[in-house]
Parts: C-alpha cells; structure tokens; sequence
C-alpha cells in the first residue's frame, strides 16, 4: 500500500508535535502547517507557525518524556483527515492523553486547519 496524501500530512503533523528542539520544531511546523494554518482543541486556538510552534514546545514541556504517536488508521477524503493519537511515555509506555483529530489540508498538502477533541485527560489533583 502507497504512502497518500493524507498519511503524508498526518507523518509531518507528528513530526512537528516531536521535535524536541526550537529549530526543529519550528522547521517541521513550517512543513506541516500552511502559513496561515490553524490548532484549535478544547484548551487552545493558535494561527501561524510561530503561535503554533509555541503551543508545541508548551505541550511538552507540561509532559517531558513523552511523545506524540498515531493510533489506528489515517481516514481521509477530498481534503481531510481524521485520525487518533496517544502521548506515550517514553519511559514506561503509559499513555496520559488520547486525542482524535480532523484536519483540513491545503492544494500542496499542508495542514489549514486542525480540529483537534481530547479524548483521555490526566486527572486533576
């Protein structure tokens, strides 16, 4: 089975959700997202790479340790994507969040919009 278009998107989307450095990030941001992309989930609504990027590196510092990695299949048609995702610890394999996602993709492939719901949240003390 190819790799599509979708699979692509979504690779690139974790790549930037992992990248453990500022350049890295901001690089991997610049790949996945198109310039006037957007992040909205129930705790943030961010547009533009730099925005982006900072909520990236906020995630993981609020979780050091961990990384972002997809569970089950990308589904995608015209242009978007749905998939879910868990941030494991690199330590222990637990896994404290679980999300899905839809994203919307532009003509080159880039990510517009994600809308992303959380579907496991650590508890709070």
């Amino acid at each position: 089975m190819s790799v599509n278009r979708y699979e692509t998107a979504v690779a690139r989307y974790f790549e930037a959700w992992n990248a453990t450095s500022d350049a890295a990030r901001a690089t991997a941001v610049g790949a996945a997202w198109h310039e006037d992309g957007g992040y909205v989930d129930p705790l943030a609504e961010v547009t533009g790479h730099g925005p982006i990027a900072e909520l990236i590196g906020g995630a993981q510092a609020q979780f050091p340790g961990h990384a972002f990695r997809l569970t089950g299949a990308v589904d995608g048609h015209h242009d978007t994507a749905r998939f879910s995702w868990e941030l494991v610890s690199l330590a222990d394999g637990a896994a404290p969040v679980a999300g899905s996602d839809v994203v919307t993709l532009a003509a080159d492939g880039r990510i517009v919009s994600v809308l992303g719901f959380l579907d496991r949240v650590p508890a709070v003390a």
